[in-house]
């Protein structure tokens, strides 16, 4: 795995660290598959967990594969062991709906927040989201929802909250939820020179009511190219 803890260092200074006890939502989106994005976002996580001291929350939107607890739990001695899971939603709230609903036994149906589950990675600071694909029957989906109740109701929970989206040109998901963000960055392979795409998915996050604070270039190379480029206004 490429280091990227000088990176991070940047990133979190360029980001403006957020004052102790103001929670932040930054997500992380590509505008293409194959960008780095989780990696990215991951490591951030990492970074205001671990160095920053910051309690962290990394929220997982790919909730068909949940990569990001794949990805720590592969690799406890970097990330720290990972522990049992516990309900992910402080309120009841889900930022998903599951439909059709599955029928409780008793009457009524099972809530949308039971699906997803958080797990500690190596102390109390640092949390993963996972959706429990597993729990799905028959011709039930997840979709993602626009509202703002869990993204509210987490910030009462945590610090810093990284939001790894999937790449633009897969899901809806990161402008379904751009408002709510208070900052979302743009990853781009270093090795990919055409900002165009980027540039597109920038200004539609703009329209949908999104603050871009900037490109990360995911290192890739020897020499990176510096990790924030100026084609943002």
């Amino acid at each position: 795995m490429v280091d990227l803890n000088v990176e991070m260092a940047e990133l979190w200074g360029s980001l403006g660290a957020p004052a102790p006890g103001r929670a932040h939502v930054v997500q992380f989106v590509a505008a293409r598959r194959g960008e780095g994005t989780s990696t990215a976002a991951r490591e951030f996580a990492r970074f205001a967990a671990k160095r920053a001291g910051r309690k962290t929350w990394l929220i997982d939107l790919d909730l068909v594969t949940s990569p990001q607890y794949q990805a720590i739990a592969a690799d406890p001695e970097r990330y720290g062991p990972m522990g049992g899971g516990t309900p992910a939603s402080p309120d009841g709230s889900a930022f998903f709906t599951v439909q059709p609903p599955a029928p409780k036994p008793g009457g009524g149906v099972w809530p949308d927040a039971k699906y997803l589950t958080a797990h500690s990675v190596g102390g109390p600071r640092f949390w993963v989201t996972r959706f429990n694909r597993e729990a799905l029957r028959g011709r039930q989906k997840v979709h993602i929802l626009p509202g703002v109740e869990y993204w509210a109701a987490l910030r009462r929970h945590a610090e810093i909250i990284v939001v790894d989206s999937p790449s633009a040109d897969r899901s809806q998901a990161a402008l379904t939820l751009a408002q709510h963000m208070d900052q979302t960055v743009l990853v781009v392979s270093a090795q990919q020179p055409d900002v165009r795409p980027p540039g597109l998915l920038r200004d539609a996050l703009a329209s949908a009511g999104g603050r871009t604070a900037g490109v990360f270039f995911n290192q890739a190379s020897v020499q990176p190219p510096k990790f924030l480029k100026a084609i943002l206004p």
